[in-house]
């Protein structure tokens, strides 16, 4: 009897059961509520589904060691793993710039063009970025390279952040990218209050948002943009943003390369490869990459913490930062207004902020069209948090 009772001891003993600690436990919680956003509440499914699918790998108790966590055993193997080698797209930065070809070529470039100042409201969305990468400086326990990767989340820009993680803080890509990630889908829930967050009886920096009347300002219909025009704005973002900030080349080319591709109309199987079966296979692989780097002794630190916290003040100052500009913009220019909505949009999660402006906009006018003038801040967005990252990662790499 005893025999069996230690067969039975030793059999245990030897699965991953027996190596279960409450951490893991809790990191299991944390990709069940993932998998919940992503299949009940539909929030970038796309992206929150493989990284949650990850998160939950990693932390499967087994007897091989990957990144720092327990994972499944031979298929993340540091020596022969699919995985191991699939990562590598995010440390050797493959995975970032590929995406921003598909983004590319899935971005029109038109409203932004037909309407020059929103280029200045993408800009001021990127308030949230330096605020929060000051706010991480000055709250201690982070360097400049960890605070400016911090900072990037507030530009709602996860192929930018994990880009600019990788060369200022590479320990800390799980939680910038889920934090970014995650905020990401959750920009429906986060903008509108700070949208609409004025009152009297709210303190002054509440009532630098917006009003009901700025809010149902009806803007001019968008002119025509030309072929002509497109290309040309795609060849010249692209010469003067690498010249300018050269660290952030690898994205801006690979974007506007994406965007000339759709503009030109001669490639439609490069178009049609680039926004869907490359960009989707890409997705797949670094969604679970980012996930396999949330094992529960490098994720459940109290900086972890800090870092998921500041990404929703920077979100909040990005936001802010739209809006308050917008409405500086509207004192200049009282003749020709633009309505603060958009101003919103300039964080670069396309195109949902967008969608958001149009949302919050037909609440107060229901005729009120707003998309594709929100989508000049939005795509103005994408290039203002790259070329922030390029500055960043040249100042401080």
């Amino acid at each position: 009897m005893s025999g069996i009772i230690n067969s039975v001891a030793d059999f245990a003993s030897s699965t991953g059961f027996a190596q279960i600690t409450v951490p893991m436990v809790i990191m299991w919680v944390v990709s069940f509520v993932l998998m919940f956003l992503a299949i009940v509440k539909k929030y970038e499914p796309l992206l929150l589904l493989p990284i949650a699918i990850g998160a939950l790998a990693v932390n499967i108790p087994s007897v091989a060691f990957y990144d720092g966590g327990w994972s499944i055993e031979g298929m993340f193997s540091p020596t022969n793993g699919l995985y191991y080698y699939i990562s590598q797209g995010i440390h050797l930065e493959l995975f970032p710039p590929i995406i921003f070809l598909g983004v590319g070529a899935m971005t029109d470039f038109g409203p932004l063009i037909a309407n020059p100042r929103t280029l200045i409201l993408g800009g001021g969305a990127q308030f949230g970025v330096f605020m929060t990468m000051f706010a991480a400086v000055a709250l201690g326990g982070f360097t400049l390279g960890e605070a400016a990767s911090i900072g990037i989340i507030g530009g709602a820009d996860g192929p930018t952040s994990i880009f600019t993680a990788n060369k200022l803080a590479k320990h800390l890509i799980g939680p910038i990218a889920v934090a970014a990630y995650t905020y990401m889908a959750l920009v429906p829930l986060i903008q509108p209050p700070i949208m609409r967050a004025m009152t009297n009886d709210q303190p002054p920096i509440m009532r630098a948002m917006t009003n009901d009347a700025e809010r149902k300002i009806r803007m001019k219909a968008l002119r025509q943009v030309s072929k002509a025009e497109r290309i040309v704005f795609a060849v010249m973002v692209m010469i003067v943003c690498v010249l300018v900030v050269p660290d952030a080349s690898a994205l801006i080319i690979m974007l506007m390369m994406g965007n000339i591709f759709k503009e030109a109309g001669v490639v439609e199987r490069l178009v049609k490869t680039s926004s869907n079966e490359l960009m989707n296979i890409v997705t797949i692989f670094l969604g679970t990459s980012v996930g396999l780097t949330m094992s529960a002794d490098i994720f459940l630190k109290p900086q972890t913490i800090m870092i998921i916290a500041m990404g929703v003040v920077a979100f909040g100052f990005s936001t802010f930062g739209g809006l308050l500009l917008a409405k500086i913009m509207n004192k200049c220019s009282p003749k020709n207004p633009v309505n603060p909505l958009i101003g919103s949009a300039g964080v670069s999660a396309v195109p949902m902020a967008a969608r958001v402006s149009q949302v919050e906009g037909a609440k107060y006018d229901p005729q009120n069209f707003l998309l594709m003038h929100a989508m000049g801040p939005n795509v103005s967005g994408v290039i203002g948090t790259a070329v922030c990252a390029g500055y960043m990662i040249s100042r401080l790499s």
